[in-house]
């Protein structure tokens, strides 16, 4: 499976564009080799045209700034440099590829200084008859008379979790795991781990922008996770799965030489790793 994650910079470019860049984003995110697309500073409007241009399923959740929000759009879906991160955020997964989506799960982190969301989503192998799964919200568990996922694929039945973490500042620089680790990480992976129950030998991954260098995510990491690949604060962290190759950046580049978004996407092929023998 190929997973992807990217910051979308709330659809702006860099250098600033001076226009709307959805018909950009959409179509360069749809031509790229993904199955599972984890994104963040969405504006809250896209997600649902996003995965349209991609044939992809999707869920999201609204972060921070979106008061207001017919008015924030009006001005930012015309001229998203003036207001910017201001113009609302959004995460959002997107899934393709011969999966789709069976369940979706959310868990807020902080409400301060920034609305700060982790959310997951359970895959699927395709069924006939069945449009979606339930939700889950704040920590409860799936529905357990829900479909039963299958068995089809190695990925069947595994949880992908999305987040933008708030980065170290003096009020989050001493979190509950020690200095220099924000609190956002460790609830984020607690958060994962109540969705998913027991190990039960499923990969599990969460994605996005933690807003930590890597050594500072190792520190975060729990028992039986690992950070697959990372590009500045940008990352795969996997348990139960590995990955296959070198991560890549796909190609952003405008027509005219600029770059959508201020993050590179990262993306990874990731494998279920084979549980030891007992």
């Amino acid at each position: 499976m190929r997973v992807l994650t990217w910051n979308l910079f709330h659809g702006r470019a860099v250098p600033s564009a001076g226009r709307p860049l959805l018909h950009e984003f959409a179509t360069t995110l749809a031509a790229w080799p993904w199955d599972v697309a984890l994104l963040q500073e969405v504006p809250p409007w896209w997600p649902p045209l996003l995965a349209r241009a991609a044939g992809a399923d999707h869920r999201a959740v609204r972060t921070s700034r979106n008061a207001l929000l017919p008015a924030r759009r009006a001005v930012a879906s015309r001229r998203p440099d003036l207001l910017k991160a201001n113009g609302g955020g959004a995460d959002a997964i997107l899934v393709r590829g011969g999966l789709r989506i069976d369940a979706h799960a959310a868990r807020r982190l902080r409400a301060w200084p920034e609305r700060r969301i982790v959310h997951a989503v359970r895959l699927a192998v395709p069924a006939s008859g069945h449009a979606g799964g339930p939700s889950v919200l704040d920590g409860r568990p799936a529905d357990p008379t829900s479909p039963d996922p299958g068995s089809s694929g190695a990925f069947a039945g595994c949880w992908v979790g999305n987040l933008h973490a708030q980065g170290p500042s003096a009020a989050t620089h001493d979190g509950p795991d020690g200095p220099g680790v924000p609190a956002d990480a460790p609830v984020a992976f607690d958060a994962l781990a109540r969705w998913t129950g027991p190990d039960d030998g499923r990969p599990v991954l969460l994605g996005g922008d933690f807003n930590l260098r890597p050594g500072e995510l190792d520190g975060a990491l729990p028992a039986g996770w690992s950070r697959l690949a990372s590009r500045d604060v940008d990352h795969l962290t996997a348990r139960g799965a590995q990955a296959v190759g070198a991560a890549s950046f796909p190609d952003r580049t405008l027509a005219d030489g600029g770059l959508l978004s201020d993050h590179p996407p990262l993306s990874l092929r990731v494998v279920a790793r084979a549980p030891p023998p007992t």
